[in-house]
């Protein structure tokens, strides 16, 4: 067989028309290419886009433990048979322009140590007198967080810092309203529930308000 081959003679003017446009294709893809990249770097800063800001904080409050929980991920999620949430205020009657301060303990009625997030994204404030809803932390929230804390068996957490009702009605619309109507008072009673997550206070605690 011989090991000689033809010589390559001149190709077509449309071969070298064919050749010359794959040729600027793939430049052209290479350029895009880097455009893309370079473009894709100059958005990313390390950090997701931000996120539209939360309303005004009305309420939730962290509960002090709950930041520091070594081995809190070790352990088994609490359940709502071994965990009571009692709602808490600092007087039981009010005098005239006084603000009721609101918190709120979870307490680990079991024999064996559980994990419970008590964020404050997953505590609830709310104030009723009768049938209506006159507040709720949730209506303004800002910034909620979660945060798990593990409970030993028999230890009670507190909130760590009471929140302060105003003595006015709350709504999502209206958190930024300086003139939101104050609640009937001149020995008004009321109503605080607290819920932790799906974890509901026993009972009510009542005060009222001069």
């Amino acid at each position: 067989m011989s090991t000689i081959k033809n010589p390559v003679g001149p190709h077509s003017r449309s071969v070298y028309r064919r050749r010359r446009l794959v040729v600027l294709l793939g430049l052209i893809a290479v350029i895009t290419a880097i455009v893309l990249i370079i473009v894709g770097q100059g958005s990313t800063d390390g950090s997701l886009a931000a996120s539209p800001s939360p309303k005004p904080n009305q309420g939730a409050s962290a509960i002090p433990s709950a930041s520091a929980a070594p081995g809190a991920a070790d352990g088994a999620n609490c359940t709502s048979a071994q965990v009571t949430v009692e709602a808490i205020t600092d007087a039981n009657v009010y005098a005239a322009g006084e603000l009721p301060l609101l918190s709120l303990s979870v307490t680990n009625t079991g024999t064996n140590d559980c994990v419970l997030d008590v964020g404050t994204s997953q505590q609830v404030y709310a104030i009723t007198s009768g049938k209506d809803q006159y507040w709720s932390s949730t209506d303004c929230q800002e910034d909620a967080t979660e945060a798990n804390v593990l409970l030993k068996a028999g230890a009670t957490e507190k909130s760590a810092d009471p929140i302060k009702w105003d003595r006015t009605r709350s709504a999502p619309d209206t958190c930024a309203d300086e003139s939101r109507p104050t609640v009937p008072a001149d020995g008004a009673s009321y109503y605080l529930t607290t819920k932790v997550g799906d974890i509901v206070s026993a009972e009510p605690k009542q005060f009222l308000l001069n």
